[in-house]
């Protein structure tokens, strides 16, 4: 694997936290404000103790398909390396999984959604 930051990921929620990018990825991430489009969002119930303890939140957001091309989800799409998407992937609880989207930006970007 390279160690090249080459991967985007899409965060409408606690990873764009600098407390969950230092525990996760022991560094604050860089980003740019982002969208995606045809997603809405809610929230969910966390009772994982890590997940908890870094975020500090019991409630976070996550997203599913709504159907409607003109719902829309900000957030913030971060270029990271290999590593850091397995450590994102630890951080995640099973409620989420992860897929590719486009983001309104036209950039191709993973991030969690409703499982």
């Amino acid at each position: 694997m390279t160690d090249a930051a080459d991967i985007l990921l899409f965060s409408y929620g606690t990873l764009q936290l600098e407390s969950v990018q230092l525990s996760s990825f022991g560094r604050r991430l860089d980003g740019e404000p982002d969208a995606m489009t045809g997603y809405a969002r809610t929230m969910v119930e966390i009772t994982d103790p890590d997940v908890l303890a870094a975020s500090g939140e019991r409630f976070h957001p996550i997203v599913s398909p709504s159907g409607d091309p003109s719902d829309e989800v900000g957030g913030t799409v971060f270029r990271i390396t290999a590593d850091e998407l397995a450590a994102a992937d630890r951080y995640e609880v099973a409620d989420y999984v992860r897929v590719q989207v486009r983001l309104t930006s036209g950039r191709d970007a993973w991030v969690y959604v409703k499982a």
